[in-house]
């Protein structure tokens, strides 16, 4: 049987198993088979793919409800939906646990371009807000977002442990913007914060820095948590220099910021080089600095972990990582289509390292 013979089309090659489950589908709905799917081997023969694309085929068919997979048996077909009744989802949920209108700039570059990507293919976006409370209340309300929505998928934006293991234990496809915590087994994209921040104590260590503080919010993201263990690691590289490091937990308030920084700053060894993680508390913590009559770099030198458009406009530039848009949109759009067009994603880290911009707030110390 040559491909023009087939009874459905002939997957494209931009998105195999997507395009296989989309063929099989026509094929059924077109009443091809009668009780059960020709075997795998078949299939492959049929489609021109290999097993495994074929198995993910399977298993977005097996959720779209119109067969069920049995091992070691024939997979049987199921009664395909009939006319007037409710669609297949389309819908895709943003999970955050903060508004709009706390989120960085590059952040809501990010959602943008997701959500027009997402159109392009027939998708569309829905923000869930979960405010960090108790984990029965976010539970609570996710679980009736997810339900009463008919969520086909979920983007979790940086959300706690509590609900990345939510859906590590239910059937909802979900992909963390950020890091994943331990033991949860969820697909993420995310830079690679442990590795950012132990570049950055070596570069303050390369520059003659012995006191070095990292400035990071109480640690509710995985990403957060990978950023303390990067920057301590930064001074256990070289044993025969002694380096003292601190990191200075605070609730993102300009008050708590300030009250930590004096606990820093009043101590018998005050840090001489500042690792801030989060861009909103970068000039934050330069107003305290002028305050004290401590300037940048002359006294105290500083890197941003993360990345800002207003860091490389003012003067001295601060010295920071930076990330091209596109690198991180393209990743990020290549996993949701992925997603969305095969159902699931396999729970592995996606890990960027940024480029280090090195700007004018580091010293070199004699």
């Amino acid at each position: 049987m040559n491909s023009s013979e087939l009874p459905f089309d002939l997957p494209k090659r931009h998105s195999l198993a997507a395009q296989a489950a989309a063929s099989i589908s026509k094929a059924i709905l077109n009443h091809t088979w009668r009780e059960y799917l020709p075997s795998e081997r078949r299939l492959c023969e049929l489609l021109r793919v290999s097993r495994p694309t074929i198995r993910t085929a399977l298993r977005v068919l097996a959720k779209q409800g119109l067969i069920k997979i049995r091992q070691g048996r024939r997979n049987r077909l199921l009664t395909p939906p009939q006319r007037g009744t409710a669609p297949h989802s389309r819908l895709v949920g943003l999970v955050t646990h903060e508004p709009f209108s706390h989120m960085s700039t590059t952040t809501h570059q990010i959602v943008s371009q997701m959500r027009t990507h997402l159109a392009e293919h027939g998708f569309t976006l829905e923000v869930l807000v979960c405010p960090l409370q108790s984990a029965r209340a976010q539970r609570r309300k996710l679980e009736e977002f997810v339900h009463q929505n008919r969520v086909f998928c979920c983007v979790l934006l940086s959300v706690s442990k509590d609900l990345q293991q939510w859906f590590s234990h239910h059937a909802v496809p979900a992909l963390v913007i950020g890091s994943c915590h331990a033991e949860v087994k969820l697909p993420s994209l995310d830079l690679d914060y442990r590795a950012i921040c132990r570049h950055a104590g070596g570069i303050f260590i390369g520059k003659g820095h012995r006191h070095l503080a990292l400035i990071v919010p109480q640690p509710v993201t995985a990403g957060d948590i990978a950023s303390e263990e990067g920057f301590r690691e930064a001074s256990q590289l070289n044993r025969l220099i002694e380096v003292r490091t601190s990191i200075v937990r605070h609730n993102g308030t300009a008050q708590n910021i300030a009250t930590k920084l004096d606990a820093l700053f009043n101590s018998a060894h005050p840090p001489t080089a500042l690792l801030i993680a989060k861009p909103q508390h970068v000039f934050i913590v330069i107003f305290y600095l002028l305050q004290r009559s401590l300037t940048v770099p002359g006294t105290v030198s500083l890197i941003a972990r993360d990345h800002d458009h207003i860091f490389e406009t003012v003067s001295p530039p601060i010295t920071h990582y930076t990330l091209q848009e596109d690198t991180f949109a393209h990743r990020l759009s290549r996993l949701m289509l992925q997603m969305v067009g095969e159902g699931d994603l396999p729970p592995t880290p996606n890990l960027i390292f940024p480029k280090y911009f090195a700007g004018g707030t580091v010293k070199q110390l004699r």
